[in-house]
């Protein structure tokens, strides 16, 4: 193989991988359809705002921190610096911020292999991915 072939297949590589990690970009319907979470990216990593809920003016409560318990939930970030692995195909490495509980878990997304329009959070504590639950967010089309 020669150099402009190496070449050539690094930057095919390097094409699908960008779009495979973007593949997450969008707006999705919470589990419970009483939300829309916005994922975008920043740098290297992949946020996700709370853009709608279904509860006017609904507020933080249960935040563990008394001062962000006024907070609105409508504008949190839910999903936090996460960072895709490639060898994974998952999004790995964040926060999941359960706003019905004031709870953030150490978490893990990924794609549906056969529906890309459904969307596995993993939210587990102590760093143990089998003490933990995984939520299902659908695709909102665009």
């Amino acid at each position: 193989m020669n150099t402009l072939q190496i070449s050539m297949l690094l930057l095919w590589l390097a094409f699908f991988s960008e779009k495979n990690q973007d593949a997450i970009l969008g707006i999705w319907n919470t589990p419970k359809q009483d939300g829309e979470i916005e994922i975008y990216k920043a740098g290297n990593h992949y946020y996700g705002t709370l853009i709608s809920y279904a509860i006017p003016n609904a507020t933080d409560m249960y935040n563990p921190d008394p001062k962000l318990q006024t907070r609105p939930v409508v504008g949190l970030n839910i999903f936090q610096d996460f960072v895709y692995d490639t060898a994974k195909q998952e999004w790995v490495e964040g926060t999941v911020y359960d706003p019905e509980t004031g709870k953030t878990y150490t978490g893990s997304l990924w794609l549906d292999k056969e529906n890309p329009d459904q969307l596995n959070a993993r939210g587990y504590v102590l760093g143990m991915k089998m003490l933990g639950r995984t939520e299902v967010f659908v695709r909102i089309e665009q």
